[in-house]
């Protein structure tokens, strides 16, 4: 059933594709039991802007817990390299934009094609908290791969679209096991970036403490980047109150590092 394990996608949770010719293309990956839909803004805002999009469903998500449960890190990272690849393959240029683990994916591609011209890291999932790391390293064996439910109201502070969203809000002990394993990879990746890097944060996160964001700017190393805080708001910043000043860093920065051609 690879690579998305079902065919059954549930509807608002599609692959966002929004590739037309353009000669800049952007792949956005979207965040932990999460799907595109919380990339949809950011997606029409950067095409509106000239750029080519897509915005991939991972593998496991948007479908059925069972999927999601299924589902391991080295799924979601291979699933990317590919889509990365195969857009590398179609465009002059190819910027990698992430949310959360979407954003430990995009470090990891950044490191190992760091000719990538630009990076934009929103909310980045690139350490966790003593807690959640506790679980993942004893709940994947005494709890095994058995449905937990989430339970984080403010990863967005906005109520409509806190109830507008489609993501599981469930976990595993493995999957936060695997969630934890990806993270690392993405921190020692880190200083191996090359591309001008953009670090959008909220300052009242209840996922990401400020010092994680700030350990991964300094981790980057002497190359072009950039720390941007955001206020009153929570982890998913691609849909909660604030985002427009979100969308605007990101064009802003792509556009920056991305001169725009004529042909694709």
């Amino acid at each position: 059933m690879k690579p998305g394990f079902e065919s059954d996608v549930r509807e608002g949770a599609e692959t966002i594709n929004l590739q037309e010719g353009n000669s800049r293309g952007v792949l956005l990956l979207h965040g932990f039991g999460d799907t595109p839909q919380t990339l949809r803004g950011l997606a029409l805002e950067l095409h509106s802007a000239g750029f080519d999009i897509c915005a991939p469903l991972l593998p496991g998500h948007g479908r059925s817990i069972a999927s999601f449960l299924a589902s391991r890190r080295g799924d979601w990272l291979n699933f990317a390299r590919a889509e990365l690849g195969r857009m590398r393959q179609r465009y002059e240029s190819v910027a990698l934009v992430g949310l959360s683990m979407g954003g430990a994916l995009a470090v990891i591609l950044a490191a190992e094609n760091r000719d990538t011209p630009a990076l934009g890291l929103l909310a980045p999932y690139v350490d966790m908290a003593a807690m959640p790391k506790f679980a993942a390293m004893t709940l994947w064996v005494t709890g095994g791969n058995r449905a937990r439910k989430s339970n984080s109201p403010n990863s967005i502070r906005d109520p409509e679209e806190r109830a507008n969203n489609i993501g599981y809000g469930v976990y595993s002990g493995r999957l936060l096991y695997e969630l934890w394993r990806l993270t690392v990879l993405a921190r020692t990746s880190l200083s191996q970036i090359a591309a001008p890097t953009l670090i959008v944060q909220s300052r009242t996160d209840p996922r990401i403490a400020n010092r994680v964001a700030e350990r991964a700017y300094a981790a980057l190393g002497p190359i072009e980047k950039k720390l941007v805080w955001i206020e009153g708001t929570g982890h998913i910043i691609t849909v909660d109150y604030g985002r427009e000043r979100v969308f605007s860093e990101v064009r802003e920065w792509l556009s920056a590092h991305m001169p725009a051609a004529t042909t694709a």
